[in-house]
């Protein structure tokens, strides 16, 4: 029960310190900073591409920058769990 509570204080700390991270994503001009809750932090578009390229650009930037958090969080907890 004791090394269960450790573990889930550890997941706790784990989650408070990629909470504090800023994730960044750019492509052709376009940039997302995400934190590592998830929490927009800043957008910014390139007023030269065309609304067609400029949603598919800012699409390819959240998605990156969620996979960016998601393998952060998962190279804490194998760091834990080792």
């Amino acid at each position: 029960m004791f090394e269960r509570l450790k573990q889930f204080r550890e997941l706790k700390r784990i989650q408070e310190k990629i909470k504090k991270e800023k994730i960044e994503a750019e492509k052709q001009g376009t940039k997302v900073v995400l934190g590592g809750n998830l929490e927009v932090i800043e957008i910014r578009l390139n007023p030269e591409l065309d609304r067609e390229t400029q949603e598919k650009v800012l699409k390819e930037c959240f998605n990156e920058a969620i996979s960016q958090i998601q393998q952060k969080t998962v190279g804490e907890i194998f760091k834990m769990i080792s």
